[in-house]
């Protein structure tokens, strides 16, 4: 009898691993034709890898590694992963807590007693999160431009230091690399060790990592692959990286299955134990209460629904990303070496079928009168508004007075952009069955955006008086972080950022205005004399002031 059961036992195993393994050749074959319609032959490439249950399902490369040399892309080559490397950094901060030597509540001037916090109390964790309010440098106007190649981890700091602050540490979430370069500097402090060596020795070498390092562009790199970018006229080499400038923040090359070894010995706690791991994955907090899409080095979002511990990279001449469905066991991560192919949703699609989904929803018949009760005006925490509209039996979504997005029904109360399947839309309906909520659902991180009563904003604005306008006419300039110009024709008013297209601006009263290519709107501010003085810039659920700058200040070059 046992005998029996043993060969029934066997025989349904055989049978399961069977189907497991025609439906992973069939997975292969749809893995194929994604990248493969999108990475030809003779241009940058990619490296991809899939896992499921801690098994590689599928790893191939395409496209070239080198475009000069005509070298095919490889499987080991190796790319920078830019902030993908994050993880390193935090993952570096958490072993340290674990051993006694900081705590996530400790202040940074405990490491660093120099640093002008300007009266703000700002911790290790608050570094760990993007909520440390600290200026984020590479955000500002070519930083290599204004640091030596051969500068210190010092001299950067310097470099931002003195920068005010965004917000207080804790209020608001915002992506700060300089955070992550102090990370890396109180590793230093801490260790007596360079941050490259303290990888080396404490996450590389344990892991058999060996083709991951702390980037080097004098070391020799077996299989390091050219880094490209578009130029005016086509492909053009990028312009070579400053590993210092980047340090602890992004500064790592690697392979895609190196990142398969990281990713196993992160979730079997090889290097940090579980507990303190389960922070690093969690949405972090802000002071009232609402929660980030962000833990320690991770990103938190979803793909199809499942939730996903993700992170993207992306700087000249590559980009990156890596995802895992913990629910699924489902691990991806594509590296690309062209900035013009960010490989998020390439990812995205690539997890959804590993987990059993398809990368395609498939649209439902809706009544026109059904589709009404959807529409209206929905606006979210940060007082950003969606506008749900509906033409000619389709459902639109608009962000602000943006371009708008066909949305598609799926299920009952649920769409899927035309454009990108990957990002959705939940309807939630209150005990009488109207609909109070929508939910924007993507690998960022839900979004939950509550129905109002207010009237749809005016799409085309109002005229203003030509002379009303010749006063907003002039420079501005956030501070280090951006410039722009505005500009006049005729009864028509121009923004213009420093190196970027012009956009008509227009008006929802004599002096607010609003962009139609995105869900950006602009004040302008007089003084007390009655003279602009400044704009004050809306955009993504951020405020920042830009003042005027007065005429002795203004320069322009002039383009025959």
């Amino acid at each position: 009898m046992k005998k029996t059961t043993l060969i029934i036992a066997y025989t349904l195993l055989f049978h399961l691993l069977f189907a497991q393994q025609k439906d992973d050749k069939q997975l292969a074959i749809y893995f194929d034709k994604i990248l493969s319609e999108q990475f030809k032959t003779d241009d940058p490439g990619i490296a991809a890898l899939v896992s499921r249950n801690g098994q590689i399902i599928y790893k191939k490369a395409f496209g070239m590694a080198n475009l000069e040399l005509n070298t095919p892309m490889q499987l080991d080559n190796v790319f920078w992963v830019a902030s993908i490397g994050k993880q390193f950094t935090a993952v570096a901060i958490l072993q340290l807590i674990e051993q006694g030597k900081l705590n996530l509540q400790d202040e940074i001037t405990k490491f660093i007693p120099d640093y002008p916090t300007q009266g703000n109390k700002i911790t290790i964790e608050h570094l760990l999160t993007h909520t440390s309010g600290i200026h984020n440098f590479s955000g500002m106007p070519d930083p290599e431009k204004k640091l030596a190649f051969d500068c210190t981890p010092n001299e950067v700091i310097d470099f931002f230091k003195n920068l005010p602050m965004r917000f207080a540490p804790g209020t608001q979430w915002e992506y700060s690399n300089s955070g992550y370069f102090l990370l890396g500097y109180i590793i230093e402090i801490i260790t007596g060790k360079p941050y490259s060596e303290y990888l080396e020795e404490n996450i590389f070498k344990p892991l058999g990592m060996t083709n991951s390092l702390y980037a080097n562009n004098k070391r020799i790199i077996k299989n390091r692959v050219g880094a490209y970018s578009i130029g005016d006229n086509g492909l053009v080499n990028s312009r070579p990286l400053n590993p210092i400038i980047i340090f602890s923040a992004g500064a790592i090359q690697s392979t895609v299955e190196d990142f398969y070894k990281w990713q196993q010995a992160i979730h079997s706690y090889k290097l940090v134990k579980k507990e303190t791991l389960d922070k690093a994955f969690k949405r972090y907090k802000l002071t009232d209460g609402k929660e980030t899409d962000y833990g320690y080095g991770w990103k938190l979002g979803y793909v199809y629904e499942s939730p996903s511990i993700w992170h993207g990279g992306g700087i000249e001449g590559f980009g990156a990303t890596e995802i895992y469905l913990p629910k699924e066991d489902v691990f991806v991560v594509v590296f690309s070496n062209c900035d013009c192919n960010y490989p998020k949703e390439i990812a995205s699609r690539l997890a959804a079928l590993a987990s059993g989904k398809t990368y395609e929803y498939k649209e439902i018949p809706v009544e026109k009168s059904f589709l009404q009760g959807y529409t209206g005006l929905y606006e979210n925490q940060k007082g950003q508004q969606r506008i749900i509209s509906v033409s000619e039996n389709q459902l639109y979504s608009q962000l602000g007075r943006g371009p708008k997005s066909i949305v598609k029904p799926y299920q009952k109360d649920m769409f899927f952009f035309d454009d990108n399947a990957m990002f959705t839309i939940e309807f939630s309906r209150n005990k009488k069955g109207a609909i109070e909520k929508l939910t924007t659902k993507k690998l960022d991180g839900n979004e939950v955006w509550d129905k109002t009563n207010k009237p749809l904003p005016n799409q085309n604005g109002i005229k203003v008086d030509e002379k009303i306008l010749e006063t907003y006419i002039g420079e501005y300039e956030i501070p280090s972080i951006m410039t722009f110009s505005v500009t006049k024709e005729q009864d028509r008013l121009f923004l213009q950022g420093e190196g970027q297209e012009r956009f008509e601006i227009f008006a929802d009263t004599e002096n607010k205005f609003f962009l139609k290519v995105n869900d950006a709107q602009l004040e302008f501010v007089k003084d007390d004399s009655g003279k602009v003085a400044k704009a004050i810039l809306n955009q993504g659920g951020r405020q920042s002031d830009a003042r005027k700058k007065i005429k002795s200040e203004f320069y322009f070059t002039i383009k025959k």
